[in-house]
């Protein structure tokens, strides 16, 4: 097994793409801490990683907090003695012509899915400094964060965009010690986020769900929605020894709907 012996702690861990990588993680023999804002949902997957036989715990982390991160840390290494691997997976979408968005729709998208891996990674990285741990991070991004002619985006292109440049930023000061960096770029993943993007886009264009997703369809090269599945031996591979001189890098894993 590829992560054996291996401590990976993951944000957003309760749902789609966080579920999918936490139980490939630890299928591939990490032990896992699973948070979310979603304590109950943190905790299922935690249990369900348990009853494939291995070893789990969950925590409520809200990732906008930073006041939250140091006692979450700590209780993860109470718990489980290191951690080498964290995975910045939390994230959330709203949608909304650009015209209309809010501040509100601005602050949350950025605050989440930008702010939340700063947060997170600064505490993580100090921990990797002071410990000398050859340690990784992982982000979760976003095709949006290349690509911007995302309908009705604009906000959570803006934050995916940052977090791709943020790798990048994170990965150059980090490398000194021995600190990977590396980001991962899905497309059109079936998640419930995308249900209800769907939803929203179908409303602002004045048509069905079932027509925005045959789009996706459309501008997906091979010609299929992408499943959680997909994205994650990806993220096993930047989690393990085999992406050992990869770093600064932001994957792209969206079945060619864009390509670089």
């Amino acid at each position: 097994m590829r992560l054996g012996n291996s401590v990976i702690a993951i944000t957003g861990g309760g749902s789609g793409i966080g579920r999918a990588c936490a139980l490939g993680y630890a299928r591939e023999g990490a032990a896992v801490a699973v948070t979310d804002v979603d304590a109950a949902a943190a905790g299922t997957v935690a249990h369900e990683i348990e009853a494939l036989g291995g070893q789990s715990a969950s925590w409520r982390l809200d990732v906008t907090d930073r006041s939250a991160i140091e006692p979450t840390l700590r209780a993860i290494l109470s718990h489980f003695g290191r951690v080498d691997v964290w995975h910045n997976n939390a994230g959330v979408s709203t949608m909304n012509r650009f015209v209309d968005l809010t501040e509100h729709d601005w602050d949350i998208n950025l605050n989440v899915n930008a702010k939340g891996a700063f947060n997170c990674s600064q505490r993580v990285a100090k921990y990797y400094i002071e410990e000398q741990i050859r340690g990784r991070i992982i982000n979760t991004a976003s095709m949006a964060g290349k690509r911007g002619n995302a309908p009705f985006l604009a906000h959570y292109v803006a934050s995916k965009f940052a977090l791709v440049g943020l790798t990048q930023a994170m990965a150059a000061e980090l490398a000194p010690y021995g600190i990977t960096v590396n980001s991962i770029c899905p497309g059109y993943v079936v998640t419930s986020m995308q249900e209800r993007e769907a939803d929203w886009e179908a409303e602002l264009r004045g048509t069905t769900a079932d027509a925005v997703r045959k789009l996706y369809v459309d501008d997906t090269p091979l010609a299929r929605l992408e499943t959680t599945d997909d994205v994650v031996g990806v993220a096993i591979f930047l989690a393990s020894d085999e992406s050992a001189f990869v770093t600064g890098e932001s994957i792209n894993v969206n079945g060619g709907a864009f390509m670089e």
